[in-house]
């Protein structure tokens, strides 16, 4: 891989194109599988094919074990900063191996296996990033649920993945107010169908909640109790699920997006040098939620996989206190590279105009700025490059897709920024604007964009339990292509 960072973007979006196997065979190479593959995809597999069918991995192990086994376990896996409770935590590749293998062992302890699915409900703490790489070691499958969403929404997810488990907390800290976790979670489990066999459940010093006999175990001791044990990494072919990730569905019905374990590791492990240019032992810091996908691939798995530092904040863009958080965040990390929302800046921008408290912290860490999530509109693109003096870089993709579909290569070389696009294609994904009836539309003119198949290693497989459901939903309309949804146009 170190190799193809030598390459252009041209060059190597060219020799995808001509051999996307080759391609893929080499970017592979980054991980370290437990049976190395043989086959690179097998288009019988699946719905629309699968990626190395025939490895067999774990995800745990390549963002934990390996880098503590090549002997950097005093790095720097974890930062937490929590403005909301004046609380922060370091922890090492080392220590983090510790933290994983104690919540492994509480959910062995609970009778959670291979295949089980365990819902985490769960503030940005420290603990959330401990159970969802607890459950990847093992072989769950874990579904993150935002903290605090809705007891209806949390009950069809209880209902749809058919959760043993669940591990919550008793509360979420926004800026004014304590967000009491348990109540939401009793009346969710209370409407669900299915009912999980134990709540795991870590008491916040804000807020205490009541435990239910036989049910509801006090995750906090449970965790004292277990430190100091190991629980091997579970061999995975690469194809079995590593988590499920809900998104709003347009009938009501939350569609649940599975991601692979090898094709994820593939993809994710590859963007971070590629598109953010990010080495190993540097910081990044992804300013989203866990509950989102920009959590799930750059909070944790992307960076860890990297051998980075990665940065859970517990805070928000303006209000904890100010609208000079990040700046202090990336002050205090030395935060080489940030990704958030545009949503993030207007709010910044809109109490800070001028960035005067951008001028109060150091900020010559930063190297880079990424945006995604919705429209990067160039007046807050511009804003952002002038008060930070850094590239300011949108890139679009889905929660379906993981990574970016189209954005600049920061790790390859750097294009022009042309305020209002999120630049080119990422090697793995063929982009097509097809009017309604699937012809290509000419360049200018607005039209459904769609990816040929197959999607990349990384993107969604298919819906939970929903084969059917995701062809209607997203290869029907225009077959041989996959459906975005989304509309825009090639410029010329």
């Amino acid at each position: 891989m170190e190799d193809a960072m030598n390459k252009t973007y041209a060059e190597i979006y060219g020799a995808w194109r001509d051999d996307p196997a080759a391609h893929w065979t080499e970017v592979a190479r980054a991980i370290e599988w437990f049976t190395e593959p043989t086959e690179i995809f097998d288009a019988a597999q699946g719905v629309y094919g699968r990626w190395f069918p025939d490895a067999v991995g774990n995800t745990c192990h390549n963002c934990v074990d390996r880098h503590v086994a090549g002997g950097r376990g005093d790095q720097p896996a974890l930062i937490y900063g929590s403005p909301v409770t004046g609380r922060k935590a370091r922890y090492s590749y080392g220590e983090l191996l510790s933290h994983v293998n104690a919540m492994a062992a509480v959910l062995a302890d609970h009778g959670v296996v291979k295949g089980d699915r365990v819902i985490l409900y769960m503030p940005m703490i420290p603990e959330a990033i401990f159970a969802m790489l607890a459950c990847a070691r093992i072989g769950a499958i874990h579904s993150v649920v935002f903290g605090g969403f809705a007891a209806s929404e949390l009950a069809t997810r209880i209902d749809d993945c058919g959760a043993r488990l669940i591990v919550t907390a008793s509360c979420g800290i926004e800026p004014n107010r304590v967000v009491a976790y348990k109540p939401l979670l009793d009346t969710a489990i209370a409407l669900a169908h299915h009912k999980p066999e134990r709540c795991l459940v870590l008491q916040r010093p804000e807020l205490a909640a009541a435990l239910m006999d036989g049910r509801d175990v006090d995750l906090g001791p449970a965790l004292q109790a277990a430190a100091g044990r190991t629980v091997p990494c579970a061999p995975l072919a690469a194809t079995d699920p590593l988590y499920i990730l809900y998104t709003s569905g347009t009938t009501g019905q939350p569609k649940g997006v599975i991601r692979d374990n090898g094709g994820h590791m593939v993809a994710l492990a590859w963007t971070m040098r590629a598109l953010y240019g990010v080495a190993p032992g540097e910081v990044y810091w992804a300013a989203s939620d866990i509950g989102w996908v920009v959590g799930h691939s750059y909070i944790v798995y992307a960076p860890l996989l990297n051998g980075s530092t990665t940065v859970l904040y517990e805070g928000k863009p303006v209000g904890t206190p100010d609208a000079g958080a990040f700046w202090r965040v990336v002050e205090e990390y030395r935060v080489s590279v940030l990704f958030t929302a545009p949503t993030a800046f207007r709010a910044i921008r809109k109490e800070d105009p001028e960035g005067a408290l951008v001028k109060r912290h150091d900020i010559s860490s930063l190297r880079a700025l990424f945006l995604a999530g919705e429209r990067a509109d160039p007046e807050t693109v511009q804003w952002a490059e002038t008060v930070l003096g850094v590239p300011v870089i949108d890139h679009w993709w889905q929660t379906e897709t993981g990574w970016a579909i189209v954005g600049n290569p920061l790790g390859l070389d750097r294009l022009p920024v042309k305020h209002g696009s999120p630049s080119v294609p990422m090697p793995g994904y063929e982009l097509h604007v097809l009017d309604d009836a699937g012809h290509e539309v000419p360049p200018g003119t607005l039209g459904n964009i769609a990816l040929k198949l197959p999607l990349p290693p990384g993107c969604l497989t298919t819906f939970w339990n929903a084969d059917e459901r995701f062809r209607t939903a997203c290869l029907s309309e225009f077959p041989g292509y996959y459906k975005t949804a989304d509309a825009g146009y090639v410029d010329e």
